[in-house]
């Protein structure tokens, strides 16, 4: 497997820059549950992650997704668990009332909803008195109690990671013509903005199973002690098709979903996991590697999948074979699992596109696709408008209601052709004027498509694949001969760091001098010999083409007041490309300036700096790094693609693509406001004849316990009076 550790050497500096003030910026969502839902719903949900004290809010990219903050859990000690334990203690005794400050605060506050079928619960609005309406002082004790009692029920001591122990509860809202899709959503804090994490806008209706509480850490020898226990009727859930599924994995567990279906009916089964959580930097194989399985009501299994081509998330296609209940399971190839082990599956007679040819086309002109899948009668698929830039873009087509999932297409500026079989040698090879771009296909297995060039001597020549990179499971191997069958040079992988998600680096790539005139001729084939209309790619022969891509990381900057951050732009340059670059933001607000940067020429990283005069933001905003060039008289200009760096499985790093640059100025002193004022404390609550064993140090950390405590509206007037007094009372003078 290829990965980011194979960057150039200037590249790989990647890790020794972690200690930048730019990278220092701890913000992190490690899961989001559920990662998105159907068009036209409003549902919970959960994000766990750390560093996330004082959230502000959340932001999902894209257009027709809304989110409201709910709640947020941090971590409580030992002694905040304390006092919340006494104050639930108290507040299940009869005699026990609320002050008419919490009467308000419990009235307007609305839980993190439980995530299920059934998606948003009604407020609590009635109790032990028949089903009437509870008096407000109750109503408002019965909520704060339900409160703690989520506290208590979400803490895990000894997690099996740390870094999603912090819960953040949100209320997202999708309109009924929001775009289906990949979105990505962050949290923001007064204190900064987290890394994005994938959220999908789907069509079909959804279940979600009752969310996992974070995992317990597991001790060697005993690892049973750590596992899920689960009710019978929470392994399996009875559903409607079509439908998404949403859930979570745990160690050693099987979800299982039970449903009818009839005969002839063609069901694709499609899950996403790995596109979700991308990269998981402490598992093998970097990633959660979900399994499926079809069964009959009796158990017998009729299909399975772990994989589509390339992809680690399984897609299956199935032809019901008779009326009745089926059965499909999930779980983790390896019977791993943990809270961010989450999946969502759709199941349905629903359009699903496998392979469009060809791969791409050229700028400005007509091309008639042909596309392949499931359940694609009187489907359609358009290319992109007449008037779409160079790169790639993303293709569904459309069934009635529904659109399929997308595929990759490029768009090239140079002239373009379609493979001519029968071209399989040099004696029968397909003429080409350089530069072309060939599109073609494996037809048989083991078929070799060979192109034959007019070359002069000391010319270069650059041969490339795009294949995997654009969907296609073709695995690429790329030679180039002389008249007389002499090889001039040879590849099989190369490493393109640009990527974003595939880490099977199968495309292949060379650039060759041409020692005298005459023919040459470029051969493709596939290293495995395997064939068919979805072994797909596009060949491009042409004079080197000098250019560059450009990568910023963090996907997010944060400023402290009136202070100076620097990030991280990588240059990947491409086809013997070296000469310097210039960078800097584009359009900075109001507050905000950059020196720029230059990346000198052969070098592949460069550090970009960016001050503030303003003292805080009151929302971040989107920014831009752009990158100029002249090759030649040529001048060219690219945007930075905003990266995370992440790491699998212990030790490959990538860059993985995020959509925005979201910019964030914050206050390092904010505290947030004591809104919430207490009353003095009577005469007769102070204590007396208390002996002093506490020191002002001691007594300074309770008090701050006691009043954060307060603050979020969890403890009592009363109670919080009494907790102080008995402290104070310990001082020692």
């Amino acid at each position: 497997m290829k990965a980011f550790h194979r960057l150039p050497a200037g590249l790989f500096a990647l890790v020794a820059l972690f200690a930048s003030s730019a990278l220092a910026q701890n913000q992190y969502i490690g899961y989001v549950y559920p990662a998105g839902g159907r068009q036209g719903t409003t549902f919970p949900v959960r994000l766990g992650g750390q560093a996330l004290l004082h959230p502000s809010g959340v932001l999902i990219s894209g257009e027709g997704v809304s989110a409201r903050l709910v709640d947020y859990y941090p971590v409580y000690n030992n002694e905040e668990l304390a006092l919340l334990r006494q104050q639930l203690a108290e507040l299940k005794k009869k005699e026990t009332t609320v002050d008419d400050g919490m009467v308000a605060k419990m009235t307007w506050w609305e839980f993190p909803a439980p995530i299920g079928p059934a998606a948003l619960p009604e407020l609590l609005s009635s109790g032990s008195n028949g089903g009437e309406a509870l008096p407000e002082k109750e109503a408002a004790k019965q909520k704060l109690i339900e409160r703690i009692e989520r506290i208590f029920a979400e803490d895990e001591r000894f997690p099996a990671v740390q870094a999603h122990t912090e819960l953040v509860f949100v209320e997202v809202t999708i309109d009924p013509d929001a775009k289906p899709g990949r979105r990505e959503i962050r949290v923001v804090t007064k204190r900064g903005i987290s890394n994005p994490l994938p959220f999908f806008v789907d069509q079909v209706p959804e279940v979600a199973r009752k969310p996992m509480k974070t995992s317990q850490k597991q001790v060697l020898g005993k690892e049973w002690q750590a596992q899920r226990k689960r009710p019978p009727e929470e392994e399996e859930l009875q559903i409607t098709l079509p439908c998404t599924m949403n859930g979570q994995v745990a160690a050693g567990e099987v979800n299982r979903y039970r449903f009818l279906a009839a005969k002839g009916q063609r069901l694709v089964i499609s899950v996403k996991a790995r596109a979700l959580i991308p990269y998981v930097p402490d598992a093998v194989p970097g990633w959660f590697q979900p399994i499926i399985r079809l069964s009959d009501a009796d158990g017998r299994e009729l299909a399975f999948a772990d994989d589509f081509r390339f992809h680690p998330d399984p897609v299956m296609y199935f032809e019901v074979p008779d009326d009745g209940e089926y059965v499909l399971s999930i779980t983790d190839a390896l019977f791993r699992g943990r809270e961010s082990f989450v999946y969502r599956v759709t199941i349905g007679e629903l359009p699903y596109l496998t392979d469009i040819f060809p791969l791409g086309g050229r700028v400005g002109e007509a091309v008639k696709l042909e596309m392949s899948g499931w359940n694609l009668e009187d489907a359609a698929i358009s290319p992109p408008p007449p008037d779409a830039a160079p790169g790639i873009h993303l293709l569904s087509a459309s069934k009635g209601p529904y659109v399929t999932n997308p595929l990759p297409f490029a768009l090239d500026t140079l002239p373009e052709c379609l493979d001519q079989e029968s071209n399989d040698a040099a004696a029968n090879a397909q003429k080409v004027a350089l530069p072309i771009i060939v599109n073609g296909r494996t037809d048989k297995p083991g078929d070799w498509d060979v192109f034959e060039v007019e070359g002069r001597a000391g010319e270069t020549v650059v041969a490339e694949v795009l294949a995997r990179r654009l969907g296609s499971p073709l695995d690429s191997f790329l030679k180039v001969t002389t008249a007389d069958g002499k090889v001039l040079a040879v590849n099989d992988d190369h490493f393109d760091a640009a990527s974003g998600l595939n880490t099977d680096h199968a495309d292949s790539y060379l650039m060759v001098k041409l020692p005298a005139d005459g023919k040459y001729y470029i051969h493709v084939g596939d290293t495995r010999r395997q064939s068919g209309k979805e072994f797909a790619y596009r060949l491009r022969i042409s004079p080197p083409r000098p250019d560059f891509e450009l990568r910023v990381v963090p996907s997010r900057v944060i400023l402290r007041s009136n202070a100076s951050v620097a990030l991280t732009v990588y240059a990947i340059r491409k086809d013997g490309f070296d000469g310097p670059i210039t960078l800097g933001f584009k359009d900075l607000p109001a507050g905000l300036e950059s020196p720029g940067a230059t990346l000198p020429a052969g070098k592949e990283v460069v550090q970009l700096a960016v001050k503030t005069t303003l003292a805080a933001m009151d929302a971040p905003v989107n920014v831009k790094v752009i990158g100029t060039a002249k090759v030649g008289e040529q001048e060219i200009v690219h945007e930075a693609v905003p990266c995370e760096d992440v790491m699998q499985a212990f030790a490959w790093r990538h860059l993985l693509p995020a959509d925005t640059l979201p910019l964030l100025v914050y206050d390092p002193g904010y505290q947030p406001p004591t809104d919430r004022i207490r009353p003095p404390i009577p005469d007769e609550m102070r204590p007396k004849d208390v002996k002093p064993t506490l020191q002002r140090s001691q007594v300074n950390t309770y008090l701050r316990q006691i009043e954060r405590l307060y603050q979020e509206w969890l403890l009592t007037d009363e109670f919080a009076n009494r907790e102080i007094a008995k402290v104070e009372a310990q001082l020692i003078q």
